[in-house]
């Protein structure tokens, strides 16, 4: 995925409010959007250079959007994708390149799948995407993942009703769907390269952990795949394993999530 109108540097002065971040480029001070709302845990100092695109479209109010932050180390640094938009705009293209081989577009495969529908209705909302082919209906959700404490990839960064609710739902999905051929998945793309392994930060939100790994054992497909990130674009990395976990208890299976805001 690379930016048509290329990427520009800046530093970071501060986020403001929750759609809105500060910078400092070449010309001075301006203010950018982001639409990440997570809490972008250890991302956001000031001073960090970032990197912002910028909108062909005249009536925005805000052309640059916040894509990427550097996240410096002991042997140099690396970018970090922020952009929440990111993941569903990947998938889309690795399904029409046949970078997934879980949604290959080969029509003529009776394991394949041949479109995908971005945004479709789900459960009173929406859903990343559903795909349609030979191989029947998968619905996929995608997350982006900033976060990793000791090489372990963790989502989400801040408690997440949405994210809770869209595991239920998956869930309910995955088991119903072993009569109706639909199948259920979530592409969790971890934008930053040091991340080893994907699991769901507990310590975060601890009902979306157990409610992921419910849906785990429902049989929801996890896909947590690294994203190379720079100034050129982003493209699909390595896939990366889940980490290891316990199941859920009998107690908890079934008890709906708990509004944490």
């Amino acid at each position: 995925m690379v930016f048509p109108g290329g990427l520009i540097r800046a530093r970071l002065v501060r986020r403001r409010l929750r759609f809105l971040v500060d910078v400092v480029g070449d010309h001075g001070p301006f203010t950018a959007h982001t639409n990440n709302t997570g809490s972008m845990l250890g991302l956001l100092r000031p001073g960090t250079p970032v990197l912002l695109s910028v909108s062909g479209n005249p009536a925005r109010k805000l052309p640059h959007t916040l894509e990427m932050v550097w996240m410096p180390t002991f042997s140099g640094g690396f970018w970090v994708g922020v952009n929440t938009l990111t993941p569903n705009r990947l998938l889309a293209a690795a399904f029409r390149a046949g970078r997934l081989p879980e949604i290959t577009g080969n029509v003529h495969d009776a394991a394949g799948f041949d479109r995908l529908e971005p945004e479709p209705a789900f459960a009173g909302g929406r859903l990343d995407a559903r795909i349609i082919g030979p191989a029947g209906t998968l619905l996929v959700e995608t997350k982006n993942v900033t976060m990793v404490e000791d090489e372990v990839a963790l989502f989400p960064d801040a408690a997440t009703q949405r994210g809770r609710k869209h595991l239920v739902e998956l869930a309910r999905v995955a088991r119903e769907g072993r009569e109706t051929g639909t199948r259920a998945a979530c592409l969790f793309l971890v934008q930053r390269p040091d991340g080893a392994c994907f699991g769901p930060a507990d310590m975060v939100d601890p009902e979306y952990a157990d409610l992921f790994r419910q849906a785990v054992e429902a049989g929801v497909a996890m896909w947590a795949v690294r994203a190379r990130c720079g100034p050129e674009g982003i493209d699909l990395g390595a896939r990366l394993p889940l980490a290891p976990f316990q199941e859920s208890s009998p107690a908890t299976e079934t008890a709906p999530p708990r509004d944490r805001g």
